[in-house]
């Protein structure tokens, strides 16, 4: 347990955290837990972790706008945990970064399935480059390092890239030219194992578009195709 994954669990209620910091500890996990928002950014000030685990629903500032602003210089996995039925809730998580979602009331088991889906997503970009075949991708002046999981805008700036993002691009990188359809990416970029949210693919595009796109609302790299799903229309260019 000692070397197990490190997960942080924010919810204001307190038998909930409890009871996910129990379950989460017998499966190897070690874990730390939060009330609020303030309390959060302490642990994370004071401690690295590998996965958090976010209610929406907080005191002062909610769970969406915390997501907001880890996202704003991390890549740190983030699962948000929404009330059962609230689907803009959910979409509007998505958008804002949050890696998946899980609807309250929830069974503690299938908890555990995501946080194993995501952080083997997590890590399959961040194995050391000698266990990673060294890949790099160059596309509009754009640059990515697949090992290192680094991308680079054209002026040489490193743009932070969620698990989700990174999977989503490299499966753009390595078809360029072929249409995608929503279930290939699903399948692509994360196996179903997690029982994604149906528009995931979409909310996750959006995001990506926001950060390699130079007009979002006008897209020149991933375009989408009425009835089929998506192609990456920039040259791409691989090297080893």
């Amino acid at each position: 347990m000692k070397d197990g994954p490190h997960i942080l669990v924010v919810d204001d209620d307190r038998e909930i955290r409890d009871l996910l910091g129990r379950f989460l500890r017998r499966h190897g996990y070690r874990v730390e837990t939060a009330a609020d928002g303030r309390r959060m950014f302490a642990a994370l000030g004071a401690g690295r972790f590998d996965l958090v685990v976010l209610d929406l629903m907080l005191p002062g500032e909610d769970g969406l706008s915390l997501c907001r602003r880890v996202r704003a210089d991390s890549s740190l996995p983030i699962i948000m945990l929404t009330a059962v039925g609230e689907d803009t809730d959910r979409i509007v998580g998505l958008e804002v970064g949050a890696d998946d979602y899980l609807g309250k009331p929830f069974n503690p088991r299938e908890l555990l399935a995501r946080i194993r889906a995501v952080l083997r997503r997590s890590a399959e970009g961040l194995r050391r480059p000698e266990e990673n075949p060294s890949r790099c991708f160059e596309f509009q002046g754009w640059s990515l390092d697949a090992a290192r999981r680094r991308l680079q805008a054209p002026g040489g700036e490193p743009v932070v890239l969620t698990a989700g993002e990174f999977s989503l691009l490299l499966a753009f990188l390595e078809h360029p030219g072929r249409v995608l359809t929503r279930d290939q990416l699903l399948d692509l970029t994360r196996g179903r194992e997690a029982g994604p949210f149906d528009r995931s693919v979409d909310i996750q595009v959006s995001r990506l578009r926001r950060k390699i796109e130079g007009d979002p609302k006008r897209p020149e790299l991933i375009k989408t195709v009425r009835s089929g799903g998506y192609v990456f229309a920039g040259t791409v260019r691989e090297s080893p």
